[in-house]
């Protein structure tokens, strides 16, 4: 889908919307405690675009909805934090950065959540936490409270996105049974570099402990949510576009810091 971002795209996502608010699938807009709507790509790229483009077409003046957008990455946990989940298992390469089930402060979405389903009758704000992935040599950490992340009431939709929404633990058993699927099915993983040397790295251990942690996210985040979208790279193969999105990704972010970041091979790890 290589025009992830056009109109076809916002369409299909506000019409959908409108028409499960009108099935009273999801919260009247018009509602004290307003629409909850979480928007999800499964891919880690191009959600952050679609998001944008969603969120302007929803507050333009045809619609004239107020939107809210909170990102997963600004959920990280602090530099402190993560160091410690790394530390702690110190044998688990998924945990040795940020991004995996793990590394997020969940009990912080939790309070922000709760905080934008009553702000439009009780909190009347609520400060967005921010995370600055430049700090500690691109580790980073959680920023200063930045004044003009306060959201004020009345608010119409709150999109939250990131790669792991949606996501829930599984059994023991089915863990195993898929761990090992990938495992030796990765040649037919759809081009994505990184797959066989992942799979070499990590553990069913390894694993277990990124799906204990995965069991907190539908407790304390997904009873807020009112719709999940989920975006797919309408291929037969849907991980063969993430290299080369990543990729746009990070020269991108390059072309506007005079070329601090990753090199291609570094991406592809």
């Amino acid at each position: 889908m290589d025009d992830i971002d056009g109109p076809d795209m916002v369409d299909t996502f506000y019409q959908y919307m409108f028409r499960k608010k009108k099935e009273g699938k999801i919260w009247d807009h018009k509602d004290a405690a307003k629409g909850v709507h979480r928007f999800m790509n499964s891919l880690r790229n191009r959600k952050t675009t679609v998001v944008r483009a969603i969120q302007r077409a929803l507050s333009s003046p045809e619609h004239g909805l107020s939107v809210c957008v909170l990102s997963l990455d600004d959920l990280y946990l602090s530099h402190t934090g993560l160091v410690h989940v790394a530390d702690t298992h110190a044998m688990n390469t998924l945990l040795r950065g940020r991004g995996q089930p793990g590394t997020h402060d969940v009990d912080l979405g939790h309070a922000v959540l709760q905080g934008l389903l009553e702000i439009n009758h009780t909190t009347k704000s609520v400060d967005l936490p921010s995370f600055d992935k430049s700090l500690f040599n691109g580790e980073g950490d959680r920023a200063p409270m930045d004044p003009g992340r306060t959201i004020e009431s009345p608010i119409d939709v709150v999109i939250v996105e990131g790669w792991c929404m949606g996501f829930y633990p599984l059994g023991d058993s089915e863990l195993e049974r898929r761990y090992y699927e990938v495992k030796v099915g990765s040649k037919e993983s759809g081009g994505l570099p990184n797959i066989p040397s992942i799979m070499e790295a990590v553990s069913l251990e390894d694993m277990k402990t990124i799906n204990g942690y995965l069991k907190e996210y539908p407790l304390k985040l997904y009873t807020f949510f009112g719709m999940l979208v989920q975006i797919t790279a309408g291929s037969e193969t849907p991980y063969a576009p993430i290299y080369k999105w990543r990729l746009q990704q990070e020269h991108h972010m390059k072309s506007l810091n005079g070329g601090r970041g990753m090199t291609d091979d570094q991406v592809k790890l």
